[in-house]
């Protein structure tokens, strides 16, 4: 992991300001001499910029990842618990970290950031921009904030503008934070208990009944009365992110989420949508309950030079994480064009 320091005032779309800026990110492959290998991938809510670790059979040889044939950049989102600036970084104003006052942040504001990045690492186009999930949210707002930016772009399991439904599965989420008599505290394992029941909340949209009836079931034990594997399931993912994020970092990107909005102050989504130049292919999973097909289809009819592509899989939301191979065939295919 390597980091850019921005040693200047960051001012968010919120209006407050942070006094400096680091930014974390990966680089895997080699950049060429013209710098037109470069794909800029964007991760989704509690990823980070090690691609390859959390994305599977994407960063390999033979993948639409493949770093022998691509420079492939990916940076860690402000706000968040893996390197860039977020609420366990001191604020250098007050000599202590932020915790609970870290401000509130937009996916503009993660854009922006990541533009002074790219102008650091000297790289003013991209082959390609690539996002998942929120990481889709990055690379629209990208895409609409500097057209000029990337050749093509993928669009995977995302959408234009946060929906209601989304919002309230958020707010859940950080109403059981809240309900953590930790959180607030001065301490960076404050709201530990209620992230852990927030993120099996989350779970619920990730995956969907399908995925639970088809991997959760009790299939030798038909006449169980109690101690469950959905049950055992939802408490060990909950401790999985406890053990690795950070409870203030999770309620802020919640927020993040439920802001997102291409349209804002650009005359709607639709004609914010109209002025991407880029090429884009628009990738949705049949089964997501999160950013169903039509959130996807809103996107391709919009943009002038889309394509439009369907993942059939019984794994929700989290199908962009686990149908590998399905991805691969659609955007190495694309990328080829």
């Amino acid at each position: 992991m390597k980091v850019y320091h921005h040693n200047e005032r960051f001012t968010l779309e919120c209006g407050r300001v942070l006094p400096q800026l680091d930014i974390a990110y990966h680089t895997f492959g080699t950049l060429s001499e013209q710098k037109d290998n470069v794909i800029w991938v964007c991760h989704a809510l509690t990823a980070n910029s090690d691609v390859a670790d959390w994305w599977p059979h994407t960063v390999e040889k033979g993948r639409f990842l493949d770093p022998e044939r691509y420079f492939i950049i990916c940076a860690n989102i402000i706000g968040s618990h893996y390197g860039s600036t977020g609420p366990l970084s001191v604020n250098p104003a007050m000599g202590i970290k932020y915790h609970n006052t870290f401000p509130p942040i937009s996916v503009r504001d993660v854009v922006n950031a990541h533009r002074l990045l790219a102008a650091h690492l000297g790289i003013t186009r991209v082959k390609a921009l690539i996002g998942s999930s929120i990481g889709g949210f990055q690379a629209l707002e990208w895409l609409i904030a500097d057209p000029d930016f990337a050749e093509k772009a993928v669009l995977i399991a995302t959408s234009a503008k946060a929906t209601p439904w989304v919002i309230a599965f958020n707010e859940s989420q950080r109403m059981a934070i809240k309900c953590d008599p930790t959180f607030g505290r001065k301490s960076d394992d404050a709201g530990a208990c209620g992230m852990r029941c927030a993120r099996s909340i989350a779970l619920l949209s990730y995956r969907g009944a399908p995925a639970y009836n088809a991997t959760q079931a009790e299939v030798d034990e038909p006449n169980k009365v109690s101690d469950f594997r959905a049950s055992s399931y939802q408490r060990y993912q909950g401790d999985k992110l406890v053990a690795r994020f950070n409870a203030y970092s999770y309620y802020r990107l919640t927020e993040l989420i439920d802001s997102h909005n291409v349209g804002r102050g650009r005359g709607g989504v639709e004609r914010a949508l109209a002025s991407i130049k880029a090429s884009v292919a628009v990738v949705a999973i049949t089964s997501d309950i999160l950013y169903p097909v039509s959130e996807l289809e809103t996107i391709y009819r919009n943009i002038p030079n889309a394509s439009m592509h369907l993942i059939s899989s019984e794994f929700g939301h989290d199908g962009f994480l686990i149908e590998h191979e399905k991805l691969n065939e659609i955007i190495s295919k694309y990328l080829s064009i």
